[in-house]
């Protein structure tokens, strides 16, 4: 447990340092050890027990543990037991499912009804890791539910966690994997598909783990790439969302010619990427496009989230399938919040996070892609065809610029633009322009580097690239 050493500068420094908006991440070692790990276990147990006792919010649900699981980098099998160490600590009983996806963490957590603690620092470099929390039924702990308190705990140290002497929890172990799986498939019709051939890179993440048992039982013929589990991640990054790591996914599918789709996974597999059978790659909008209209099929007039920089397509297309689109700010906890207000069915990020009403509002790369192949294999189109019909428009992706004064640089790009004739702002995240001609940009600052977030949109590559230099040169100065 904590010591009066603790609670020094250098402690409080740390605690400012890891504990991010959504999650708990930073350098082994340095920043989190299992010291550090075993004390916020502590913490969590503490917050869980008090809302259980007063009955202020969800505590240990109806499962009565919490539970834990991890990722394949080295360090997070003891990060793991440490956490779950001092979980018990505080009496409070601890159920293992070992090695695990973030979306099987989720999937316990919902299934059990149990808070859930995931050791992962998703697709961030090995020298990383990091805790994902949620509560009971895999709802989301972020700053301003839980991890701001998780915080003001460690900083005043053991004696604020400890309180009354308890009994030792108890920690059990239990596999999840199978369950998962079939869960999965529950939720996606895939009894019509036809035989298909893909290749799935799990970038020596955890889809290495998940891949064969959600999808050995379906007619799919798959070339693995990176399968081995290796928080080394000796062949590229775990993160699909910088074209860089797609590229070997890409070849393998041009090589091969006779694919037809390739699917990249992050590092704890609860985002996907798709490159159609050219190698091309599949924007995350469209993908959104598609599921919401399945997801639409099956619940008619639903609501539909989906974030500020999704492609305008997105909402036009739930309109057209008779869904009501609603916009949100970027983030799992204001997607999941928004979803929990509406109702919504489905919601879709940019950045390759899917949520699904029916899997405890939670996000799940494997989950959107049994779509997409459902979606694939229920007719003969090739992924390019099939995809052209969601991809209305063209996009920049996100470009990053280091600014010293990130709300001056948004400023003058708001009074720029602002003056214009026939101009429409906003301010729900950073700040969104709208031009006449329905072309647009988003401008947010970093959470956590002094970097402005440029997205843009328009009709054709050669608008986008007027439209972001123009942007660019006002930022840049």
């Amino acid at each position: 447990m904590a010591t009066a050493a603790d609670t020094t500068p250098d402690r409080a420094q740390v605690i400012d340092q890891v504990v991010k908006a959504y999650d708990i991440r930073g350098l082994v070692g340095s920043q989190l050890d299992e010291t550090f790990v075993r004390d916020v276990g502590s913490a969590y147990a503490r917050i869980l027990l008090d809302e259980q006792a007063d009955g202020s919010g969800s505590g240990l649900g109806g499962g009565g543990a919490v539970v834990v699981a991890h990722d394949m980098r080295e360090s997070s099998p003891g990060l793991a037991e440490a956490f779950a160490e001092g979980v018990t600590a505080l009496g409070v009983d601890v159920v293992h499912i070992g090695l695990a996806s973030t979306d099987m963490m989720y999937y316990a957590s919902g299934a059990l009804e149990m808070p859930g603690a995931m050791f992962t620092a998703s697709h961030n470099p090995a020298s990383y890791n990091g805790i994902k929390l949620c509560r009971a039924g895999a709802s989301p702990v972020g700053q301003d539910t839980g991890l701001d308190e998780i915080a003001a705990l460690l900083d005043r140290g053991a004696g604020a966690v400890a309180g009354d002497a308890h009994a030792r929890g108890t920690v059990g172990h239990r596999d999840m994997l199978a369950d998962y799986a079939a869960f999965l498939r529950s939720l996606v019709d895939l009894s019509g598909i036809r035989s298909m051939s893909l290749v799935v890179d799990a970038g020596n993440g955890m889809a290495g783990y998940t891949v064969p048992a959600v999808m050995d039982p379906l007619p799919l013929e798959i070339e693995p790439l990176y399968f081995e589990l290796d928080g080394s991640f000796p062949n590229h990054e775990a993160n699909p969302l910088d074209p860089e790591n797609l590229v070997d996914l890409q070849r393998k599918v041009v090589t091969l010619g006779r694919v037809d789709a390739g699917l990249a996974f992050d590092g704890d597999a609860d985002r996907v990427f798709l490159v159609d059978e050219k190698g091309d790659a599949v924007s995350p909008s469209a993908i959104t496009a598609l599921v919401a209209t399945r997801e639409l099929a099956k619940h008619p007039g639903s609501t539909v989230i989906h974030n500020l920089i999704t492609s305008r397509a997105v909402p036009e297309i739930v309109g057209e399938a008779g869904g009501t689109p609603v916009r949100s700010r970027v983030g799992h906890s204001f997607i999941k919040a928004t979803m929990a207000d509406t109702g919504a069915v489905f919601g879709g990020e940019h950045s390759a996070h899917y949520y699904f009403r029916d899997f405890w509002r939670a996000d799940s790369g494997m989950l959107a892609a049994l779509h997409v192949l459902a979606a694939l294999g229920e007719q003969d189109k090739p992924l390019s065809e099939l995809m052209a019909q969601y991809d209305r428009y063209a996009a920049s992706g996100e470009i990053n610029s280091t600014v010293a004064d990130a709300a001056a640089a948004m400023a003058e790009v708001e009074q720029d633009f602002g003056a214009r004739d026939g101009v429409t702002t906003d301010d729900l995240d950073g700040l969104t322009v709208v031009l006449p001609d329905n072309s647009w940009f988003n401008l947010r600052p970093s959470n956590t580097e002094p970097l402005l977030r440029l997205n843009v949109e328009a009709a054709d590559d050669e608008a986008v690239a007027a439209l972001r230099d123009e942007v660019l040169a006002l930022v840049r100065g």
